[in-house]
């Protein structure tokens, strides 16, 4: 159930962003690319730049100012610049060091602390090099891949590993959606967030983000092909604008829970939570209250089953996928919920979502930047 749960949420995630279109591609075979390392590394150490970013703490009376720092690499000639979003979002002051020591002050464009993704912007004159993304798709596990990033502080450190998985939803997420993340094993410390994931053509497949605390040579990279799809988003309106109706929970089905369970059930989208503020719990929707565990898989039970959308029958996944992929901000939606033995419509209206206290890093995934 666990395995099949997974496929589920890195599915609903990749349907929510297909129709972004690509800002930039490449598609080079990494097996035709048989560059020294050295060759390698010094092209794409030019476009890796070292990110420092001083935040305020209001709160605190003493330690109030912070300096952080992280990585971050050119994707535009003209000075654009990503990074991870735990690098810059919040920060007073970003600066941004290049390969030759020039330091600029930045401006953040845009940034997404779910996805933990940021787009700055420096001004200069002078015609940037650039790395390229490869957004048409994911390596292959047993590619090799090359990290560039500034962990600890050491300016441009090459490491070396190779990709030990891809579709990886970390066991516990900082993020409101889970997000399938390229696996790799080569060496990121603090300092690495927000640097490129190299080919061994020196092309991006992914931003390092985050490590496995406990685990050896356990890191994770943002894919490319997540990217370039909500990078137009983040230039146009500086974050993601997703749709939201405020609730969490899974897709249960009757026959495989009810010879179980000693109570009423349907299948359908069960609901274990209802966000504060969102347009569930404006319409009453009921989150769950008893935890149970079947099998190893945990479940909050008691709340309201979504057995319907829009009067169409939710038995399938793929009908959950189909109404996450046309849902739009502003959409009138009515759902089918039955709660108590009894069956009721509500009606909501889909809002747009906004930054919840959950969106932010914490849990057991830490965040190479810091």
């Amino acid at each position: 159930m666990k395995e099949r749960a997974k496929r589920f949420a890195i599915i609903i995630f990749s349907l929510m962003f297909l129709s972004a279109t690509a800002v930039s591609q490449a598609a080079t075979n990494s097996a035709n690319c048989n560059e020294p390392l050295s060759k390698i590394f010094k092209r794409a150490a030019q476009s890796v730049v070292l990110i420092t970013a001083v935040s305020l703490n209001p709160f605190s009376l003493q330690d109030r100012i912070s300096v952080s720092m992280g990585s971050g690499f050119i994707i535009r000639k003209d000075g654009l610049i990503l990074t991870n979003s735990h690098v810059v979002f919040g920060k007073q002051a970003i600066s941004v060091s290049m390969a030759d020591h020039q330091v600029f002050q930045a401006r953040l464009i845009g940034a997404d602390p779910i996805m933990d993704l940021a787009v700055l912007k420096i001004d200069t004159e002078n015609s940037l090099p650039e790395l390229s993304l490869i957004v048409d798709k994911l390596p292959d596990v047993g590619d090799d891949v090359l990290a560039v990033g500034n962990p600890l502080g050491f300016e441009r450190t090459l490491t070396r590993g190779i990709v030990s998985g891809v579709d990886r939803v970390l066991p516990i997420s900082p993020m409101s959606m889970t997000i399938p993340m390229i696996q790799t094993d080569a060496a990121i410390n603090p300092g690495n967030s927000g640097g490129p994931l190299l080919t061994m053509c020196g092309e991006v497949v992914g931003i390092n983000t985050s490590v496995l605390v406990g685990a050896e040579n356990m890191g994770f990279a943002l894919p490319a092909t997540i990217i370039n799809k909500v990078l137009p988003q983040l230039l146009k309106n500086g974050r993601i604008i997703r749709p939201w109706i405020g609730i969490r929970g899974q897709l249960i089905k009757k026959e495989e829970l009810g010879s179980i369970l000693n109570f009423n059930l349907k299948s359908g989208f069960m609901v274990e939570m209802v966000e504060t503020g969102s347009p569930a719990e404006k319409e009453g929707l009921l989150g769950g209250m008893l935890p149970i565990k079947i099998a190893g898989e945990e479940f909050l039970f008691g709340g309201d089953i979504i057995t319907a959308i829009n009067k169409k029958k939710l038995d399938q996944p793929e009908i959950y996928f189909e109404f996450l992929q046309n849902l739009k901000v502003g959409d009138k939606i009515d759902l089918t919920v039955f709660r108590e033995n009894q069956t009721k419509t509500i009606s909501l209206v889909v809002k747009d979502r906004p930054l919840l206290p959950w969106d932010l890093p914490q849990g057991d995934c830490h965040m190479a930047g810091q």
